[in-house]
């Protein structure tokens, strides 16, 4: 059983991942935040690699993405990184990267090198199913996970075929749109996290737009757990670490 299946197959309460960019702030904090996250209850860290056309990114992670450009970050800079420290990492961690970097890096040497590094899973938002047969072998072939994503807008036929798939969780996208901390939500939001809750054989997380306890507590009453992005970059970049708990707490007390 991978570290993904252990954390997410066997749960007595609602998950709550996070998501960072790498290289924010400079590589050299990259093991202060990861740990900072695990020490605080987390169940697995999402780490966005940063990329010139990041085409799921709202706002506050495109900025970050830049930031983290111009201080010279690279795949192989983060991979190096997280291998440097990856023995005290007791919880999953989780690439989210696009096509395009991954084949300029060749696909075979990326789920080599992110397997060497400790990373046990991956999150490839413009990898549609019917394309995703040329990276899942090499990523199976080293134990790293495709974490796959449905939409608001996926018909049922969709969401059943992407759900058979992975050993996982599935990652339930709730807008319509790209990432970014929201006001509220759709109305119709909670039938669909629990339309696809009835189609998955694996737990559901919802994420996008989920910035505030109150959206964590909403969230949860139809899913088994959330991911927060822009609003956890943010709170870093603020060095805001407070809020981030108050985050984690929301979804540990619900």
């Amino acid at each position: 059983m991978t570290r993904i299946q252990e954390v997410f197959h066997d749960m007595n309460q609602k998950a709550f991942v996070p998501y960072i960019m790498a290289g924010d702030g400079g590589l050299e904090t990259l093991r202060e935040k990861i740990l900072f996250l695990q020490e605080n209850g987390v169940d697995a860290v999402e780490i966005g690699i940063p990329f010139s056309d990041p085409v799921a990114d709202g706002p506050t992670i495109q900025k970050a993405g830049i930031r983290a450009l111009e201080a010279g970050v690279t795949l192989t800079g983060v991979l190096e990184t997280i291998q440097s420290f990856k023995q005290e990492v007791n919880i999953p961690l989780i690439v989210m990267t696009y096509t395009n970097p991954v084949i300029a890096f060749g696909i075979e040497r990326f789920a080599e090198k992110a397997a060497l590094a400790g990373i046990d899973g991956c999150i490839i938002p413009d990898l549609p199913i019917e394309e995703e047969e040329l990276f899942v072998p090499h990523l199976e072939a080293v134990g790293l996970e495709l974490i796959r994503l449905v939409t608001v807008t996926s018909p049922e036929e969709r969401i059943r075929k992407i759900t058979e798939k992975g050993n996982g969780y599935v990652y339930a996208v709730t807008v319509a749109g790209i990432t970014g901390a929201r006001s509220g939500f759709h109305s119709e939001l909670g039938n669909f996290l629990s339309k696809v809750k009835n189609a998955s054989k694996l737990p559901v997380l919802a994420g996008f737009g989920i910035s505030t306890p109150e959206h964590v507590r909403e969230m949860n009453q139809y899913c088994d757990g959330v991911i927060v992005g822009s609003r956890i970059v943010e709170l870093f970049y603020e060095g805001n670490l407070e809020e981030i708990k108050n985050l984690i707490l929301a979804a540990k007390a619900g």
